[in-house]
């Protein structure tokens, strides 16, 4: 497992299952392990002991093909999307679609992108339609952010994995965003898991939240249960982040896999 093997374990005694079509929401401090989770969800990283299993399947056992095709009903938006600044953001939005694509349709993509009312509708969905054909270094970062939320509904991915989705927007624009990917996950009975700086909007738009300290799951319940006091225990020795929900949170390098994890994202 190279450099990441010797060090110490980012998650720790996680036993975590999410139901297809359920919408959760990773709060905790910086450092907490909810990057990392994403990561293995998206089978991007290996956990170095315990269990994953994605649609009945483990991702670590199954030949590149099928990790391919698996990998092709997961999307991870990452906090900083890796946009291409002098790529148009129509293409940038229907590369959402390329893990369904044969390489020679990919390709093609590049310069002729297709189902332009498909990204169009999606751009919308974030106020960002006539920015159909802008160049991506022309963008604000929270325009920037919001083309990698709309690469998320042209997907057609069954999980969707989100970090810190709102991280460069604005209050109005975190709640509309995260009203549009629930409205359309809901639809389309997609799983969504979104990591959030923001507490008070994870609590009321996600039915479940899960507290991460330290690697460990410190409580794992319904929105309505999650109380004040658990929340400053969540918290402790970083109140900082609750009262500051704008703040950005670090990318989490260094150590990367779990031990003793079990996450189950099971089949319909």
């Amino acid at each position: 497992m190279g450099r990441a093997a010797t060090q110490a374990a980012v998650l720790r005694g996680l036993n975590l299952r999410v139901e297809p079509g359920e919408q959760l929401a990773l709060i905790g401090p910086s450092g907490a392990g909810k990057t990392t989770l994403l990561q293995l969800l998206a089978a991007a990283l290996p956990p170095r002991d315990g269990q994953l299993r994605i649609e009945g399947q483990d991702p670590w056992a199954l030949s590149s093909q099928a990790l391919k095709a698996l990998r092709g009903q997961l999307i991870l938006a990452p906090q900083t999307p890796p946009l291409p600044p002098r790529q148009r953001v129509v293409t940038a939005v229907l590369a959402g679609r390329l893990p369904s694509l044969s390489l020679a349709a990919s390709l093609l993509s590049l310069f002729a992108p297709r189902d332009l009312p498909a990204a169009h509708a999606a751009l919308a969905s974030f106020d960002l339609a006539h920015k159909l054909f802008e160049r991506v270094d022309r963008l604000s970062g929270g325009e920037r952010q919001r083309v990698a939320l709309a690469r998320v509904l042209v997907s057609p991915a069954r999980l969707w994995l989100l970090d810190e989705p709102l991280s460069a927007l604005d209050p109005q624009r975190a709640k509309q965003a995260l009203q549009a990917l629930s409205d359309a996950a809901r639809e389309r009975g997609a799983s969504l898991l979104a990591s959030l700086h923001h507490v008070e909007l994870a609590l009321a738009h996600f039915p479940r939240v899960v507290g991460l300290r330290e690697g460990q799951v410190l409580f794992d319940l319904p929105a309505a249960e999650v109380s004040p006091a658990l929340l400053r225990e969540l918290y402790a020795q970083h109140e900082d982040e609750l009262l500051a929900p704008n703040a950005a949170l670090p990318s989490l390098d260094g150590p990367v896999q779990s031990a003793a994890t079990q996450v189950v994202y099971p089949c319909r």
